[in-house]
């Protein structure tokens, strides 16, 4: 969001609300988005460049990374 609002703040702000807002849908729908490339993860996309990756902790959705499409992702693989 820092990268972002550097050239655009209200751009920054659009973008961190729609993650929040799709975050908190997957309390209620969980396994809605893909597994991810890292097993026991899963992969929301947020916008066609941004992606959410999280894991289910029972009933909990552990956020563990927003990173662009650009980004390697998992790390360390090319």
């Amino acid at each position: 969001m820092d990268y972002i609002a550097q050239d655009s703040p209200l751009a920054a702000i659009d973008l961190d609300e729609e993650i929040e807002v799709k975050a908190d849908a997957l309390l209620k729908h969980p396994t809605l988005y893909k597994p991810g490339r890292i097993k026991g993860t899963r992969e929301m996309v947020v916008r066609p460049n941004f992606i959410v990756v999280y894991e289910l902790d029972g009933a909990d959705v552990v956020i563990l990374n927003v990173l662009h499409a650009a980004q390697q992702w998992p790390p360390g693989v090319s």
